[in-house]
């Protein structure tokens, strides 16, 4: 059923706290004060949910089959759109960059998580201050992460960064024998990340940290500096970057990211079955997205993440849930063990992951609907922490997705290895080019191409994407069977300066890649393991849902075009705070979201 023809209850402003208190038995609301007028402000907190990979299909799916769900009763008493698009790329990061900042990549110069620069010069190269950047890989992942400081658990010294990556632990020498210590990680910028893995400035031939990288600053900045507290939960540690630049890293208040890279055990210390990380494992995505679900409720009953220390509510905190997007990526659930009542261990049967076609309809499978109902089930909790504590009418809740995935249709899938064509594309070009044996030095492919060259002409950038377009590509469908695909898998490609025209920055900006590619639905870039992914520009990729609920919000379905980059300008408004602090918003001219304006004034 579409969102646009479900029904809607439109009830007045003031009405609208009552409804929600009673439709959750403790609701979800935002006394707003007059934008510009911070010292008025009638909105004290503001709830920021990223639910990665969730379409606005998902949104309208679930809601059609359960009525009384968190996310039906958001949808019925706040304000949804339908037409929300996501940052392009779409990768998690420029995704959650964009909902912090209000910035597409043209203006925060963030084009992927793993990406390259030519104004930078590698991690560890040597560097003479002010020499002419060499370019280098611009990698702000789980590499970067050292081990976070746990008390009585690990140490972390300045001069020691013990970095860790896939299978790594976040506790020292692997000892996961009491995974609910997590929650007693805590950032430090100056110990939680490892600096030899950052990009080198070439003026000064320091590291750049993840937040100093950032062209725009962030909602956390503007709120800091008003003197509000900030929190945040997710994946990585080296989203500290949402700090933003001149920050040091520290304009969150309260960052936990534990490292969803790090090795996974179940909550009693035994490892999992399959020996991998918590991103992996559909069980461990929940169990590892609960620990920063306790976050968040420990932060709604004023407390800091750990539940340890009085603080006060956040006026920004929130979280991202990684459930759906595992769910929606892998193929199926491995056989597992299950603990029963009596402490012995029993196994579970695979179920399927991603969407499935049933009776001519495309619906989530079960291991995606069990992640839809995981993550519904995690909001309720934090609908009923806010009434507990007495929240109701002074918070606002937004849910939203840094990404979505595709492709959707299981059918449509389309397996490439990127490496392969990267490089005949390099051996085509060294036959003439014998001085510069190495074309693309750089590229992240996920569902979308994305190549930086060694060479910037647009000669070079026109080389690789007459190859790329003349190239027919093998691949594997679905089901594992060899498939022949045209174009290298791309539906289109801007190379050189169209690239830089399709970003909007000047050619010689640097960060852009050099040459970036649309895929051709369903095409991914990787083995045969996974279903689907994001970074592209395909509906699956962008379409995502978006949803605002507060007491001086009036329920409405708006299915005008809207973005993620949004969020950040909207956050600030509810808090009475100028949206025009964001660098971006200046920049770009983005507009709080149609419908919010007035409820920030107040009613």
């Amino acid at each position: 059923m579409s969102a646009k023809t479900r029904t809607r209850a439109i009830v007045t402003a003031t009405s609208i706290a009552a409804l929600v208190a009673a439709a959750f038995a403790g609701g979800v609301g935002s006394a707003t004060a007059a934008v510009h007028r911070p010292t008025v402000r009638r909105s004290s907190h503001v709830l920021l949910i990223s639910i990665d990979g969730m379409h606005q299909s998902d949104l309208d799916w679930y809601v059609a089959r359960h009525p009384h769900s968190t996310l039906a009763r958001l949808t019925r008493h706040g304000r949804e759109y339908t037409n929300a698009l996501s940052a392009n790329p779409s990768d998690s990061d420029p995704g959650g960059t964009a909902i912090m900042t209000g910035g597409n990549p043209k203006t925060t110069g963030v084009y992927y998580d793993v990406e390259y620069s030519h104004t930078v010069d590698e991690a560890g190269a040597a560097c003479t201050p002010g020499r002419k950047a060499t370019g280098g890989d611009v990698i702000y992942d789980s590499p970067d992460d050292a081990l976070a400081s746990v008390p009585d658990l690990i140490s972390t010294s300045t001069s020691t960064f013990p970095s860790f990556d896939e299978n790594g632990s976040v506790f020292a020498n692997g000892a996961d024998t009491n995974p609910a210590a997590i929650m007693k990680l805590t950032f430090d910028p100056k110990t939680s990340l490892d600096p030899a893995t950052f990009p080198v400035d070439p003026a000064t031939c320091r590291p750049i940290t993840p937040w100093d990288y950032l062209g725009d600053n962030t909602l956390f900045q503007v709120a800091h500096a008003a003197g509000l507290r900030t929190a945040w939960s997710d994946k990585h540690a080296v989203y500290a970057s949402f700090n933003g630049p001149g920050s040091d890293g520290r304009s969150i208040d309260d960052l936990f990211a534990p490292e969803i890279d790090s090795q996974a055990v179940m909550p009693d210390g035994v490892p999992y079955p399959q020996d991998d990380d918590w991103a992996h494992i559909d069980a461990a995505t929940k169990q590892y997205d609960g620990y920063k679900v306790q976050a968040v409720l420990n932060e709604i009953a004023g407390r800091d993440h750990s539940g340890a220390t009085e603080v006060g509510t956040p006026a920004i905190f929130g979280m991202n849930f990684q459930t759906v997007s595992v769910a929606q990526k892998i193929r199926s659930t491995p056989t597992t063990l299950i603990k029963k009542a009596d402490g012995s261990y029993t196994t579970s049967a695979p179920q399927a992951g991603g969407y499935a076609w049933v009776d001519g309809e495309l619906v989530p499978g079960p291991v995606l609907s069990s992640a839809l109902d995981y993550v519904d089930a995690q909001l309720g909790r934090m609908v009923s922490g806010i009434h507990r504590a007495g929240l109701t009418g002074s918070t606002t809740i937004i849910v939203t997705a840094k990404h979505g995935q595709s492709p959707q249709d299981p059918n449509k899938l389309v397996t490439i290895k990127d490496g392969p064509i990267v490089s005949a594309i390099n051996a085509a070009w060294a036959q003439t080019h014998p001085g510069n044996p190495s074309l693309i030095v750089a590229g992240t492919d996920d569902d979308l191409w994305q190549s930086y060259l060694s060479d910037t002409s647009q000669a070079a950038a026109d080389f690789v994407k007459t190859y790329l377009w003349d190239h027919t590509a093998q691949g594997l469908d679905v089901n594992k069977q060899p498939v022949t695909v045209q174009h290298s898998g791309l539906a289109e490609i801007w190379a050189g300066a169209d690239a830089a025209a399709f970003f909007g920055t000047p050619v010689d900006d640097g960060h852009h890649p050099d040459v970036f590619g649309k895929v051709q639905e369903g095409v991914v870039y990787a083995g045969p393991t996974k279903l689907a992914e994001h970074g592209g520009m395909n509906p699956g990729d962008r379409h995502v849902l978006m949803l605002v609920a507060g007491p001086h919000i009036a329920a409405h379905v708006e299915s005008a075009p809207v973005e993620t980059t949004q969020v950040a300008p909207t956050v600030l408004s509810l808090l009475g705070l100028d949206p025009r602090e964001l660098t971006a918003v200046q920049k770009e001219g983005t507009q709080v979201l149609p419908g919010i304006a007035g409820a920030a004034r107040g009613r």
